[in-house]
């Protein structure tokens, strides 16, 4: 989907420009972000983009991305307008095919011409460079060393304000060089002599800030200035503190993501309304959006990357539909009652990965509470209420899914609360490691986990009470194949034995965690549980 001006509605366009008024939208130091131009290729073609060298196309990645198939030339796609000046370039970045390492792809910044322009390249070499290339003689400004491996996706930032030019790969350190050869042009994807995809192509203008320190380059540079200011730029929302963090696999580095961190830096709104909170959601960027009272939706609606979704004070809710991830990742959902849903509330698939559900309330889906499914990765599912729900949670949607899921699917599940609710704490598929920790299960009616399919799952620390079958393992379960299953240090009251089966990689091994003692946990999970339970 192309655009020249923010894709937001006038709803949205409002909200900012409330929000202006009070505090402004911060990029670095005092400056303001609007949005230029967005393509996420989902219209099916790249019309707006001059291309030369290479092949290229939109193709399937999961979903619509710019392909550049060729390995044997310089290649590059432009779009944008001669008279852009300061602005920040986004793109996420997949190399399909890296044969040396002076090979790479790179988002470009005022472009001039074919040969002329600035640009942030990840190389074969494992480094990111931030280049200057002047009638085809490239000087290098900046350069780092960062893991660059072919099938991965990297989000480059390049940022052109005044002199100063900024890359930033997956939000990491910047690379800070100033030059003073080019103040305007379009923008651009390159690559040389590779192959690679291209999606969610975001240009934010931005008006210049204060200078941030030049970091030491390789190469020339025009001298940075006497006095640097702080290298550091205050953004619009404040970063995450310790309790506003994920543990478990959301908490991991990986897939080109530094952990989970939603929408922080990127400007707040509040949704009153369903019209605005689609628009919100569905906006490209970062974005802290804050429900207040009612949202009255139908069917899942998909939410984009870089997203937090909190719920004001104990009254936010979401009713008649849910929230969808398709190739979504770093997004944070919390504090929101999810009622009546009329399939699942929450739906984490297809390759989405990094999202955090915390502290809400599920009650009456259709389908499911929330599914994890389709190849999604690196979840964290805490201390939630699943109040009086039918499916709780499924890992992976069926037995054929193997070839999607095996290998992907780490979902780490803690200090929740499966009140009175009937199956599926989780049902589990071919994932492993899934991490049960620190749960209350009361009065589950047909059983509380299930490990099918050679899934693998670790169950300790948790308080089952009136459950029949708290764990299937090595009997499989309804028509999938067995699971493995390892137990510990549960509690069981009035409950049946559990099924267990095999050895599974331990979570310990991709991460730290604090294990409640067992018997605490009815007590601090009735207590924490659940939208409106925020510290």
């Amino acid at each position: 989907m192309r655009r020249t001006s923010v894709r937001r509605r006038a709803a949205l366009a409002a909200g900012l420009a409330a929000l202006l008024t009070t505090a402004m939208l911060t990029v670095a130091g005092n400056a303001q972000a609007a949005t230029l131009f967005t393509d996420d290729f989902n219209d099916g073609n790249h019309t707006g983009w001059t291309t030369s060298g290479g092949t290229w196309s939109v193709a399937a990645d999961g979903g619509p991305v710019l392909r550049q198939a060729g390995t044997s030339s310089n290649a590059r796609a432009r779009a944008g307008a001669a008279n852009w000046t300061d602005y920040t370039v986004t793109a996420r970045v997949k190399p399909t095919a890296l044969g040396g390492s002076d090979r790479f792809a790179a988002v470009l910044a005022r472009v001039t011409s074919t040969t002329s322009y600035y640009y942030l390249a990840l190389r074969g070499n494992n480094t990111v460079e931030l280049k200057r290339l002047a009638g085809g003689s490239s000087t290098t400004l900046a350069s780092a060393s960062v893991p660059v491996s072919a099938g991965t996706w990297y989000t480059l930032s390049l940022r052109v304000s005044g002199t100063t030019l900024t890359g930033q790969v997956d939000g990491g350190t910047p690379l800070v060089a100033t030059d003073t050869r080019y103040a305007s042009g379009g923008v651009g994807l390159a690559t040389f002599n590779a192959s690679a995809n291209f999606d969610d192509v975001t240009v934010s203008t931005v008006t210049p800030g204060p200078t941030p320190t030049v970091t030491p380059t390789v190469g020339p540079t025009t001298p940075p200035p006497t006095t640097p200011p702080p290298t550091t730029p205050p953004p619009t929302t404040p970063p995450p503190a310790a309790g506003d963090r994920p543990g478990g696999f959301a908490s991991l580095n990986a897939l080109g993501q530094n952990g989970t961190t939603g929408g922080a830096g990127g400007p707040v709104v509040t949704a009153t309304n369903a019209t605005d909170f689609l628009e919100y959601i569905d906006t490209i960027g970062p974005l802290v959006i804050q429900v207040q009272g009612v949202i009255r939706i139908s069917s899942k609606k998909g939410v984009r990357p870089n997203k937090t979704i909190i719920g004001i004070g104990s009254t936010a809710e979401i009713t008649g539909g849910g929230l969808d991830f398709y190739r979504s990742y770093n997004v944070i959902v919390r504090n929101i009652r999810f009622t009546d849903a009329d399939d699942d509330a929450i739906n984490v698939g297809q390759e989405s990965h990094h999202i955090w559900i915390d502290h809400n309330t599920f009650t009456g889906a259709v389908d499911g509470s929330i599914d994890v499914v389709r190849g999604a990765d690196y979840v964290t599912i805490s201390w939630n209420h699943f109040d009086h729900a039918d499916k709780s949670m499924l890992i992976s949607h069926s037995d054929g899914a193997g070839s999607t899921d095996i290998g992907k699917l780490k979902v780490s599940i803690h200090h929740n609360f499966f009140d009175n609710s009937r199956q599926r704490h989780p049902r589990i598929r071919f994932a492993e490691p899934v991490h049960v920790y620190n749960n209350y299960f009361l009065n589950n009616d047909l059983y509380a986990v299930a490990s099918t399919e050679n899934a693998g799952v670790v169950v300790e620390g948790n308080y089952f009470e009136n459950v029949p079958y708290p764990i299937f393992s090595a009997s499989g379960y309804a028509d999938s194949g067995p699971g493995r299953a390892v137990q510990r240090d549960n509690i069981f009251v009035n409950s049946g034995v559990p099924e267990t089966a095999g050895s599974v990689i331990e979570p310990g091994t991709y991460y730290g965690y604090r294990l409640d003692p067992a018997s605490s946990v009815p007590s601090l999970v009735r207590a924490g549980a659940g939208a409106g339970k925020l510290g």
